[in-house]
């Protein structure tokens, strides 16, 4: 009977675990996204600013460029793009960068992985290849 009961509840601990393993939900409610990546085909990735949208490039001195139909290209003022929560991003110092507050106080953005405004996830490599999850 002890038997019973010590493997009855080492399955109740454990399938809640498995479940949020395979849930795609990390601890902080971020979706997992480390699945299928695939360098991008364009090099470009959407944005938001003042309710419409752009697109962007980074050049291969890892400038960022945007443009608003994909056919002509202004190097970005500033050099920031905003994430689909609103966070500015920019490049500096060889590493990607974003804000939370205006741009007072910057930190490196995790693995270099952030969710543009149409809901898609992108990625930069070290040598500011893009990458998107497909």
């Amino acid at each position: 009977m002890k038997k019973l009961l010590m493997l009855a509840a080492v399955i109740i601990l454990t399938v809640p675990a498995g479940v949020a393993a395979n849930s795609g939900k990390t601890a902080g409610g971020y979706t997992n996204i480390d699945q299928d990546w695939e360098k991008s085909k364009t090099g470009t990735w959407s944005g938001k600013k003042d309710g419409k949208t752009y697109w962007y490039k980074l050049d291969k001195n890892a400038q960022l460029w945007w443009s608003t139909d994909g056919q002509q290209w202004a190097v970005v003022d500033g050099g920031m793009w905003a994430d689909k929560d609103g966070r500015w991003l920019k490049i500096g110092d060889g590493k990607l960068w974003w804000t939370a507050d205006g741009g007072k106080n910057f930190a490196e953005v995790p693995e270099w992985k952030w969710e543009a405004p149409d809901g898609k996830w992108y990625k930069f490599d070290a040598k500011w290849t893009l990458w998107v999850n497909k």
